[in-house]
């Protein structure tokens, strides 16, 4: 685990800032690798993958799998549609899933022969692709439940209140970023 000291006050409150958490990211869903970016849960052979699992599951239309996919990761990581929707265009186009009658105005797919074929060969990937997925939804049940999310909210209030004051000086600073750090060493030797 890598701790982050801050030296100024504009590198803080930029990092505690008006997006939600830590480094601009969701209060421990997604990790600090040095990249400074986010880390991606799947490449798009994955998505692809999923989704067709999903739909030889039971057919179903976009927002029934976004949803799915929100599930099976409890909740950590929802698809857009800006994703969804052109995988499944690309499915229909390789012959892995077609147009299921549906009721209302939502397309539903289904899966192919070709599509099933496809997964069976890949077994073993949408496996580990599943095992996955479980240990996100694992580790978001672990991290965010409800007195976690208290106690960082708490936190997250005090040190915005606090930084947010004229009379802040990097003393301040300083030694509410060591009362943090001595926090996070604490509960890693838990």
């Amino acid at each position: 685990m890598r701790f982050h000291h801050f030296h100024d006050d504009h590198r803080a409150k930029r990092h505690f800032g008006r997006r939600g958490g830590f480094f601009g990211r969701r209060w421990g869903l997604e990790p600090d690798e040095g990249g400074g970016g986010r880390r991606r849960v799947f490449d798009s052979s994955e998505l692809r993958l999923l989704l067709l699992k999903l739909i030889a599951d039971q057919p179903r239309h976009g927002y029934e799998l976004i949803r799915a996919v929100e599930e099976l990761t409890g909740g950590s990581y929802v698809p857009s549609p800006g994703m969804v929707y052109p995988t499944l265009t690309m499915l229909h186009e390789m012959g892995h899933i077609a147009e299921a009658k549906a009721e209302g105005t939502r397309k539903a797919f289904m899966v192919t022969n070709e599509g099933i074929a496809h997964l069976a060969a890949r077994k073993d990937e949408v496996d580990a692709l599943l095992a996955r997925l479980a240990a996100l939804a694992d580790q978001r049940e672990r991290t965010d439940a409800v007195p976690i999310r208290r106690a960082m909210a708490n936190l997250r209030a005090v040190l915005m209140h606090r930084l947010g004051r004229e009379d802040m000086n990097k003393q301040t600073l300083h030694d509410a970023v060591a009362i943090i750090d001595e926090a996070a060493r604490r509960i890693e030797r838990l």
